[in-house]
């Protein structure tokens, strides 16, 4: 299959809204949309991908300061900690422990912090996922629908690396290079895996070796998943997808859609996101370990009524 036939018109994707929708699929209550794939069973299995005991990181060190506003106390004697007048009276005579504390603000949505996006990240036609309005989202409480707490008991289950650079035979893909189902066929082909329900999906596309090579690549043009793999995710029953850059290829082809994967992928499938993974640890103990299956477990932060978390993603071998 070449890419062109691959690709669909941009009133296919548009249709994704209605022909890939997950609403009522799981219940009109639901907030967990493609979390749901992942059962009891899929977790078991996932266990039983764990045959070497090797973790790696797939997320990225966050710069501090830099990414990240930090203000920092260093507090050489337990004296003088804030509020060690009201401590009882034998913490005033401790001087040989100290302590040193943080407090950190964090914008992690974006092109660089590795971070998780739930299901009320972005809005279509003023709607979330499962039907819910917009304005359940407010300034003062964040959401009341399909916030990151609903993934709040974590995501553990089996992932799948599929190496499309390597595919391709290239240190990595081209800013605006997409990512089609032939692609992610052909990498399952070569590496002996099949993508199955409940299953993460974490592709690379090399970004991640330029972007330990050179820092991260200004602007927004960049390599990523073509909106025509939305119908292979739905079918194979994908519950999760990452990627070494923020997901959609960019641009994306679509003037009416510009970003189709989170959009369809949040607002229709209820699919969530894993956004701006380090990838090149997990493909080096893929390939050395000749194992390109591996358990992922991801435990957001459970911030009430926020659109995603900053995490750190695992695959234990």
């Amino acid at each position: 299959m070449t890419a062109e036939r691959s690709v669909p018109t941009q009133d296919d994707v548009v249709g994704y809204f209605d022909t890939l929708s997950n609403w009522g699929r799981w219940g009109d209550d639901d907030e967990r949309g493609t979390l749901n794939h992942i059962t009891d069973d899929v977790r078991l299995a996932a266990a039983r991908a764990v045959r070497h005991g090797r973790s790696v990181s797939c997320g990225w060190e966050v710069a501090v300061p830099g990414e990240m506003e930090r203000s920092t106390t260093a507090c050489p004697c337990a004296a003088e900690m804030p509020g060690a007048e009201h401590m009882p009276a034998h913490f005033h005579a401790d001087r040989r422990w100290g302590f040193s504390n943080e407090r950190l603000g964090i914008m992690f949505h974006g092109n660089t912090i590795t971070h998780l996006d739930s299901p009320c990240h972005l809005f279509w036609d003023g709607r979330m996922y499962n039907g819910r309005s917009h304005s359940l989202v407010d300034a003062a409480s964040g959401s009341a629908w399909a916030a990151v707490t609903a993934a709040a008991d974590g995501i553990v289950t089996r992932g799948v690396l599929l190496d499309v650079a390597a595919v391709r035979e290239v240190p990595w893909l081209e800013p605006g290079q997409g990512v089609f189902p032939h692609d992610l066929e052909e990498a399952e082909r070569r590496q002996g895996v099949r993508v199955r329900s409940g299953d993460a999906v974490l592709l690379r596309t090399g970004y991640g070796r330029a972007r330990h090579e050179s820092g991260p690549a200004g602007g927004i043009t960049q390599a990523g998943w073509h909106a025509s793999c939305l119908p292979w995710l739905q079918e194979r029953e994908v519950a999760l997808i990452g990627a070494d850059t923020p997901q959609d290829v960019q641009p994306s082809g679509y003037d009416a859609v510009l970003m189709p994967v989170h959009a369809v992928s949040l607002v229709a499938m209820g699919l969530w996101l894993l956004d701006n993974c380090d990838l090149e640890a997990c493909a080096t103990t893929a390939a050395e370990l000749g194992q390109w299956d591996f358990q992922l477990a991801v435990a957001p932060v459970r911030f009430a009524g926020t659109s995603g978390s900053p995490v750190n993603p695992i695959a234990t071998f």
